[in-house]
């Protein structure tokens, strides 16, 4: 187990997956951010600074900017989790580094771009081949996994 962790493939899995995670880490803040700025809320106790009822009422509503933000977690969730984990088990199968190399800078370049495609919005296919080349990255260490264990 000592070797793994002293190889340089998974200190390079170490950086990289520790890069999506804080950026899908900083999501939330960046949700309450524009909650906060947009006056959209979620839950009666969230509009604390509202004074009437009416104020209240106002402030508790869907923002479309608010939602843009929430979507893009959900797909870093969705996204992210699995690059990570099979990530992992792609570092124990003992990649060549350049190869290993390439699947994390070209997973960890598409979620940012994926993210920047998302909440500013920039225009399709943008955000949809971002998200292709990050899914089919997370496949690719897949089937080297599988390659490696049952010798397709």
């Amino acid at each position: 187990m000592a070797h793994v962790i002293d190889s340089e493939v998974f200190l390079a899995f170490s950086t990289y997956a520790t890069i999506v995670i804080l950026k899908m880490m900083f999501m939330s803040p960046l949700t309450a951010y524009y909650r906060i700025t947009r006056k959209a809320f979620a839950n009666v106790e969230d509009v604390g600074t509202a004074k009437t009822p009416e104020e209240k009422k106002k402030m508790l509503r869907v923002n479309e900017d608010v939602e843009r933000v929430r979507r893009c977690h959900q797909n870093d969730l969705e996204n992210i989790i699995p690059f990570v984990l099979v990530g992992l088990l792609y570092t124990l199968t003992g990649p060549e580094l350049s190869t290993a190399l390439l699947h994390f800078r070209l997973f960890v370049g598409s979620r940012f771009f994926h993210t920047i495609a998302y909440v500013t919005p920039l225009p399709q296919p943008s955000r949809g081949l971002s998200w292709i080349v990050g899914m089919g990255t997370t496949f690719s260490m897949a089937y080297h996994i599988l390659n490696t264990v049952l010798r397709l």
